[in-house]
Formats: structure tokens, sequence, C-alpha cells
């Protein structure tokens, strides 16, 4: 297959490249300045139009603004598009949405196998414990620009999905704050090179719960990110998630 990785030279995409390249494809970079990395020609972002032509899939960890311009590519060139990006406002999620329409779209806050299994144990446990105070706690390296991170967020999602309710999102707590019933606390921290940490607290009945996840090394998102492109080429057009894929 031969997989064009946009974001080639960030963290993950360097993983990317790396696992796609150790399965076998043909992998092409494409990053802001050309460069190469793990034996795999990097191009400038202007290139990848003439880059689309010959391509299988398509696999991009950049950011926002930058993503919503590869996808009108993309889709022009009729190209299956993996999205890893986070940090999407509601509105800017519009061009992947317009894209979907002629191609299939995968996009995903988060490739790691381990967080699809903890947003099924997240609702299940949030059903269960209907009364329980929640609290959820994310970790990321000092990198990081989008907080909370966009796993956080699928987590909350779940949370509110489960609840049947939007509980209100309480970002840390200063001063006089007393808890409400309606709220969940949403914690952020950035420090060091920490791959990504998420922990939901569900406290009540003299009891706590907590159902974490933790990533040992980026690896794990590029190798699901890989196994979503794999899955993705044939598909018909249309919006997926990586539950899909799995």
């Amino acid at each position: 297959m031969r997989l064009v990785v946009v974001g080639a030279t960030g963290r993950t995409g360097g993983e990317i490249v790396a696992e796609a390249g150790g399965r076998g494809h043909d992998v092409v970079g494409v990053a802001t300045s050309s460069d190469s990395i793990e034996d795999v020609r990097v191009y400038p972002n202007e290139k990848l139009p003439e880059l689309l032509v010959e391509a299988d899939a398509v696999i991009d960890f950049t950011v926002p603004e930058a993503s919503r311009a590869h996808a009108e590519a993309v889709a022009e060139a009729g190209v299956p598009y993996v999205v890893g990006t986070t940090g999407f406002e509601e509105a800017g999620l519009d061009a992947l949405w317009d894209a979907s329409e002629t191609i299939p779209v995968l996009k995903a806050s988060n490739f790691a196998r381990g967080v699809q299994a903890l947003l099924e144990v997240v609702a299940a446990g949030v059903e269960a414990l209907p009364e329980y105070d929640i609290e959820l706690t994310e970790t990321h390296h000092n990198g990081k620009r989008d907080a909370p991170s966009g796993t956080a967020n699928a987590i909350l999602d779940a949370v509110d999905e489960a609840r049947e309710t939007e509980l209100d999102r309480t970002h840390g707590r200063e001063g006089d704050h007393p808890r409400e019933d309606s709220e969940i606390g949403v914690h952020v921290r950035r420090a060091g090179n920490v791959r990504g940490e998420h922990e939901l607290l569900l406290a009540g009945n003299d009891e706590v719960l907590t159902l974490t996840h933790r990533a040992e090394s980026r690896r794990v998102f590029a190798a699901g990110a890989v196994d979503a492109a794999e899955w993705l080429v044939g598909k018909a057009p249309g919006w997926y998630d990586f539950g899909d894929a799995l």
C-alpha cells in the first residue's frame, strides 16, 4: 500500500512512518518543510496534491487549520483519509464532514486499542453508578497544545451519553467552590514527556472506582493509525471512527 503521512516529522508522525515502513508499506512523508527521516523522503505541504495521485490512503497528524486544508485536497483526489489531529472546534470539523461525502474519512482522537476498551468500560461504570461524583484527570507532555485532550473530551462525551445528560464541565477549582451534583471536574496536567494518561474517578457510597489508561509509547498510536488506514481502503464514502476499524 502506498501511504502518505502528513505531519511526518512530528512526534507521532515519525512513529507512523516507522510503523508503516516496518509493515512493508511504501511510505511518503509530508511536512511543513522537506527533509528525510527513516529513509523516507519528506515533501513540503504544497506537494501534497501531486503526491495523492498514486496514494492508497492518507494519515494526517497535524493541526486543525492544516487538516481542514488537507481534507479538500484528499477528497478531490478520492483517497481514504485517516485523521488523528486533535483540538478542532466544532465548526472546524465541517471540512472533514464535507470530505466524507465523497471519500471514507476516519477521525479519532486516540488510536490506542486500550482507549477504545476504556470508553466501553466508562459507559458501563457510569450507568452502574448513577449517583456517584465523577472527576477526570489527564496528563500529557509539555508540548501538547490542546487542553483538555481529544481523548479526555471523548471520555467526557461517553459520560454524558451514559448519564443521558450534559454535565457541567468544571475546569479546575479555585477559592470558594463547593461541588455541584451537575458538574464533572476536568483537570489537565502538562509535564515532561508523558505520552498520555487519563483517569476517570467515580466516588460515592464510601467507595472509589478509578478507570485509567496510560500510553507507554507513541508507537501504540502509530500502530492504531496504520491499522485504521489498512482497514479504510476500499470502504464506501462516509464518516468512521477507530471503533469501527476494531
